[in-house]
């Protein structure tokens, strides 16, 4: 005959066995869901600051300085494309010599490509900047210094540039755009003029005194 006392250890043990069991099973029933509502959280918390960050643009003056930024880059680089996103198709350039007006991105684009062809190793920097927004219309001035290589000799010069922007299906477009070359300083020799973001004439020159 089996022995009462182990018969009773072996039952205890297995009941102790069975409980745990059914807890630990009950714990995964619970951990389980838990875990996921907080991986689903965590996701929704990622998405609404992703679409927190869509959907609350930068200021309308920050806006005008990065694409500023832009353009001047672009005009450094030659990158037609970059240059052009800045600028409505019908924009007015003013240029920092005697020269007509030019009207239009059309007729902008050659003479820049013309004066990008014989300017290389370009630094511009950009100055003093101040912004004005205004509904839907907004301007921007700020002064610049170039040196680059120009027809293969080295040229310095600086001036100043006011640009009109236009708000077009919720970008800003730059709808004038007007640089002055500065005048030399008495005693200095006369710099040729490398404007910042209009073009000149190739074979034109500053204005002298």
């Amino acid at each position: 005959m089996i022995a009462a006392e182990p018969v009773r250890a072996f039952a205890r043990t297995l009941r102790a066995l069975f409980t745990f069991a059914i807890c630990f099973v009950v714990f995964l029933s619970t951990a389980a869901p838990a875990a996921a509502q907080k991986e689903k959280k965590r996701k929704k918390d990622a998405n609404a600051s992703e679409d927190a960050h869509i959907k609350l643009p930068m200021p309308d003056e920050q806006q005008i300085d990065y694409a500023i930024s832009e353009l001047l880059g672009a005009w450094q680089l030659g990158d037609i494309d970059r240059l052009h996103k800045a600028y409505a198709d019908d924009a007015v350039f003013v240029s920092g010599v005697w020269a007509p007006p030019i009207f239009g991105w059309s007729n902008y684009l050659p003479l820049y490509q013309q004066q990008h062809a014989r300017t290389q190793q370009v630094r511009l920097d950009r100055m003093n900047t101040f912004i004005k927004v205004s509904g839907t219309v907004a301007w921007a001035c700020y002064q610049w210094e170039f040196s680059g290589t120009v027809d293969g000799q080295p040229m310095t010069t600086r001036g100043q540039t006011t640009l009109v922007f236009e708000k077009r299906n919720d970008r800003w477009l730059i709808v004038h755009n007007h640089t002055s070359v500065a005048l030399p300083t008495p005693g200095s020799p006369a710099q040729p003029a490398v404007p910042a973001s209009t073009p000149t004439h190739p074979s034109s020159k500053p204005p002298t005194s």
